[in-house]
């Protein structure tokens, strides 16, 4: 997926866009992607993650609030593979993920808040397309998402 756009132009364009302040870490071989949002509240259990991810993602964006946790990781290599060949833009984790050097090969937008090798709970736990809120944004389930190496932006 070819971006042509920067966060920052389109801040500058549309001042309504909600603006992220957490600062993600960009782990994914893409660091620019877009997309309508879908929304997981998770912690330490990537049972839904696992699920979602692997089922059509026809270029949307994952975004999963995990609390800031940084306890486990709520996102690997086999989940990450999984959302590319469903399909996925990207994944955005407020929490951790792990396998960061085969993430990084993987053409998938992942931003995190960093890693942890201990992988987390697999009960399903958590709920899936509700309102998510974190660093000062509503992330809203069909609400468009934009990220590069500058944030997020997400459609009011």
């Amino acid at each position: 997926m070819t971006a042509g756009f920067t966060t920052c132009d389109l801040y500058d364009a549309d001042g309504t866009l909600q603006s992220c302040s957490v600062q993600f870490q960009d782990l994914g071989a893409r660091p620019v992607f877009t997309g309508p949002v879908q929304t997981i509240r998770c912690h330490r259990d990537n049972g839904l993650v696992k699920q979602v991810l692997n089922s059509p993602g026809h270029g949307a964006v994952l975004v999963v609030d995990g609390g800031g946790s940084l306890e486990s990781a709520l996102l690997g290599d086999l989940i990450a593979g999984a959302a590319v060949r469903n399909g996925w833009s990207g994944v955005v984790i407020h929490g951790a993920i792990r396998d960061r050097a085969v993430v990084r090969t993987l053409d998938l937008g992942v931003k995190a808040l960093g890693s942890n090798p201990r992988k987390s709970a697999k009960d399903g736990a958590g709920e899936v397309d509700i309102p998510i809120e974190f660093g000062g944004v509503t992330f809203t389930p069909g609400a468009t998402l934009w990220a590069d190496e500058d944030g997020i932006l997400v459609t009011p």
